[in-house]
Parts: C-alpha cells; sequence; structure tokens
C-alpha cells in the first residue's frame, strides 16, 4: 500500500469563508510540494467538480434559515459525491487501497469525537429532564433581579457554564430567564443576548469541554488539557470589556419579582455528580493512561445506563414513601406533582441528542477530508501558514469564523497540521472560539438566540455592537500574546 506523507486531519468542523476563496484562488496557482494523497488532483477536472460541490453544499448551509433545510442534508450528499470522484479516480490509476485508507481513516477520528460528544449531550439532555437547569432559571426569576443585575449575572453564568457544558444549551437557558423576567422590553432583551452570545462562546476557550473546537484541539494533542488554562484570562477579557461598555446603557429599573417555582427531579444530583466524574475520568484516560478521552466518556455513560436502571427499580418505592410522606404533612401541591413522575430512560437522553449538528459534522469532516487527499489543504497551508506568519494567519482565520462559524475553522487548520508553537495553537484556539461572537450568525448560540428571541435580538441588533464586540477581540489577543508568549513561545 502506498503511504501518503500528508497526515489526515485529526478531527471535525465546518470550513471557514477564508478557506473556500482560498481554494479558487489556488486553482490557477502553481503546485506547492507539500504533498497529500500519491495522487495530485488539485489541478483536474475531478478536483474543480469536487470543490464546486462543496461550495454548493456550504451555500445551501449558510441559507439554513431561509430554506428551513436542515444542514446535514446536503453536506451528506457533497460528502459521499466527493468521495465516489476520489474513489473513482484511485481505481482507474490502480490504487484503490490507498483512498480506501484514507476514507476509513478520516471516519475512524470522525467516530471518536461523534461518541465524546453523544455521551456530553446525553449528560446535557439528562440534567435537563431532571430539571436542573429549569430549576437554576426559576432561582433567577424569583429573586427580582434589577436589570443591571441580570445582565451581569447572566453574562457570569453564561462564562461559567459553558466551560462545562456547550455555549447552545447556555445560551438557550439564560436567554430563556431574560425573556421571562424582562418580558416586553425589547431594547433589553437584545441587549442582554448579545452579552450571553458573547459569554457564551468566550468561555467555552478555555476549556477543553467548553466548545467543540477546543475539544478537537485536545483530542489531536496539540494542547494538553491543563493547558488551556491559560487563556483564561483572555477569554474573560474578551467578554469583560464589550459588557461593561453594554451596562453603561442599561437603566437600572426593577421588574416585578415572579413566583415559579420548580422542583429536581429524583437523582438529578447524582447525575451532575456522575458527569463531573465523567469528565475527570475522560481526562485521566487522556494524561495518565494516553488512551482516548473517549474511553473515559463511553464508562461514564454506562455509569448513567446503571443509574437510570437503580432509578427505575427503585421508582415505585420511592414514590410511596414520598406519598406517605406528602399525605402526613398534608402538602398537597407535592403530592399532586407526584402524579407527573415518569421512569428516567438513558436512552430516550440519547435519542433528543442533536443528531442534525452530528451528522453535519460527518459530512463535513468527510468533504474536507476528500479535498485534503486530493491536496487542496496542502496548496491552503502553504499560502496561509508559509506566506504569512502564524499569529497573522490565526487572527484572521478568527475574523473568518464571525461568517462562518468556528467548528469548520479549527478542523481546517487541524487538517492543514501548520508547523506552529504552543502559543499559537493557543492563538487560534481562542480567536475561532471568540471571533464567532462579533456577528450573530458566526455561533451556534447566536443562531438558536436569533430563534428564541424573536423580534427581539436580530442580526441588526447584534451588528449595531460589533465594533464594542471588536475591541473585545483585539484586546484578548492582546492580553493572550502579553501574557502567555513567554511561556507558551508563542513568537517561536
Amino acid at each position: 500500500m502506498l503511504p501518503r506523507p500528508h497526515p489526515r486531519p485529526r478531527h471535525s468542523a465546518r470550513m471557514p469563508a477564508l478557506f473556500v476563496l482560498g481554494l479558487m484562488t489556488l486553482l490557477s496557482a502553481p503546485l506547492a510540494q507539500a504533498a497529500a494523497g500519491p495522487l495530485m488532483l488539485t489541478h483536474s477536472l475531478s478536483g474543480f467538480s469536487a470543490v464546486t460541490l462543496f461550495l454548493l453544499a456550504y451555500a445551501l448551509v449558510m441559507a439554513e434559515e431561509q430554506l428551513h433545510m436542515r444542514k446535514s442534508k446536503p453536506v451528506l450528499i457533497a460528502a459521499g459525491l466527493i468521495w465516489t470522484l476520489i474513489g473513482w479516480v484511485y481505481v482507474q490509476a490502480g490504487l484503490p487501497d490507498a483512498a480506501e485508507e484514507a476514507f476509513r481513516e478520516t471516519l475512524l477520528e470522525y467516530s471518536e469525537l461523534l461518541l465524546f460528544l453523544l455521551v456530553a449531550m446525553t449528560y446535557i439532555n439528562a440534567m435537563e429532564e431532571r430539571r436542573v437547569f429549569d430549576a437554576l432559571r426559576s432561582w433567577m426569576v424569583r429573586r427580582g433581579f434589577s436589570y443591571r443585575s441580570l445582565f451581569w449575572i447572566t453574562g457570569v453564568l453564561a462564562f461559567g457554564i459553558s466551560a462545562i457544558a456547550n455555549n447552545l444549551t447556555t445560551a438557550m437557558l439564560m436567554c430563556a430567564v431574560v425573556l421571562k423576567v424582562a418580558e416586553g422590553d425589547k431594547r433589553f432583551i437584545g441587549l442582554c443576548c448579545v452579552n450571553i452570545v458573547i459569554a457564551s462562546n468566550a468561555g467555552g476557550t478555555f476549556s477543553p469541554f467548553g466548545d467543540i473546537t477546543t475539544l478537537m484541539v485536545w483530542q489531536a494533542g496539540m494542547v494538553e488539557f491543563d493547558q488551556f488554562f491559560a487563556l483564561l484570562v483572555p477569554a474573560l477579557v474578551n467578554y469583560l470589556l464589550p459588557a461593561v461598555i453594554m451596562s453603561l446603557f442599561i437603566k437600572n429599573r426593577k421588574p416585578d419579582a415572579l413566583e415559579e417555582n420548580v422542583w429536581l427531579k429524583r437523582g438529578a444530583r447524582r447525575i451532575i455528580a456522575l458527569f463531573l466524574f465523567t469528565v475527570a475520568n475522560a481526562v485521566a484516560c487522556h494524561t495518565l493512561l494516553n488512551l482516548p478521552p473517549v474511553l473515559g466518556m463511553m464508562t461514564g455513560l454506562g455509569l448513567l445506563q446503571f443509574f437510570g436502571y437503580y432509578l427505575r427499580r427503585s421508582l415505585p418505592m420511592s414514590l410511596e414513601r414520598k406519598r406517605t410522606r406528602y399525605t402526613q404533612r398534608g402538602d398537597w401541591k407535592k403530592l399532586e406533582q407526584l402524579g407527573s413522575v415518569v421512569p428516567f430512560d438513558v436512552f430516550t437522553r440519547i435519542a433528543r441528542s442533536e443528531w442534525d449538528t452530528l451528522l453535519f459534522f460527518y459530512g463535513v469532516v468527510m468533504c474536507v477530508g476528500g479535498l485534503g487527499f486530493m491536496g487542496y489543504l496542502a496548496l491552503l497551508s502553504e499560502t496561509l501558514y508559509t506566506g504569512w506568519d502564524p499569529i497573522s494567519a490565526n487572527i484572521v482565520l478568527g475574523v473568518v469564523s464571525a461568517v462562518v462559524d468556528n467548528i469548520p475553522v479549527m478542523f481546517a487548520v487541524l487538517s492543514m497540521e501548520p508547523d506552529m508553537s504552543l502559543g499559537n495553537w493557543l492563538l487560534i484556539t481562542l480567536t475561532a472560539g471568540v471571533g464567532g461572537s462579533l456577528l450573530s450568525v458566526g455561533s451556534a448560540a447566536g443562531v438558536a438566540l436569533m430563534g428564541q428571541a424573536r423580534g427581539n435580538y436580530t442580526f441588526a441588533t447584534h451588528l449595531r455592537w460589533a465594533p464594542v464586540i471588536g475591541l473585545g477581540y483585539a484586546a484578548s489577543i492582546v492580553v493572550h500574546l502579553w501574557m502567555n508568549a513567554p511561556g507558551f513561545r508563542l513568537l517561536g
């Protein structure tokens, strides 16, 4: 079997606009010497066709809101057609094994990410079903905070929670609180949503579990688990600088407190503890045993299944004890609530995972992997990381993520595998994560909130604060260059 000099992509994402434009430019550029597969197809009909397919598919992805078509559909088809073109060319050249090996290796690496994300999503859905997030929202609503306090509390919580949960879930939780408390105040809701999007994206950059891109970088072995925390201060600056400025435009009045009581379902606290243990187990597998983190996550899924089994088997006895206790105390409200208790089912939580997102990742991984195998990523790497210095390239790619999202940006960089110092890998992690805050369409959190707070938070609402957000983006980069350059060889 012929070797492939260019290493295969480590993980997945959505493609940056610069990558798309770069591909079009590179079609007429001289061939770089950086090799991809055994056959360089960048100037062939199959290569041109593959690029066209990918551009058409991604155009449909970007028009998701207008077409009301799930984003996984076009990239799944494009991935199949691109690899069909590759397979045909390699069969004709008498090298079918090389294409098969490339496809299988890319698929294996996607599978690791899929299983990891599936477990994380299952735990988040389990905590949602046990009403953990509803209880948090209820507590905030009952407290009757002032508008300025609510602005800061939702932002700080979004920053903190998104380091563990995904930024989409975190942003939607905080947005639900704002919509409940400030119903009818369009201006304040829009301002809070901008703040929440910035905080959610910034909070996900300093933890391997905070965002899919950080998870990709960690699993690829580019940055160790504890090294991500060097981005905590830059991420804080990215959030706090715009938040301080925006808070000056809030009228500090106090809405009426609302009565909303939410009780945690049985086992909620223990599921939180299991999730924390699962995260620690994944870290231990990677750092102590040098095994993929997905091993620890899948073990944690097994523990959640066992706990779900225990909850189901012990439910009748638990209900009987509570029924007796509530009857003796005369707590008829809680007694009535027992009638709505349903058994916990892990597989129901798995079914509620964001399958459109997971399938979208598959399509993008295979599309980008196929284009890389044809040689396009080698050409792009030559242009970006040889023609430019890594710092400039990483900053520009962060701005690009405001248009397309950070996942494709990171996958393209990981696929190109440029020779960068640790400091520069941290820099692209930071810029790709917080760059999506520059526009409302630059992150999953922003897109979701435009739907959740429809009419209150729009593209124009977010764009109005773009200069302030850009100031935070620039400041976070400066802080990273200042703080982390010596310890992480940023300039070396």
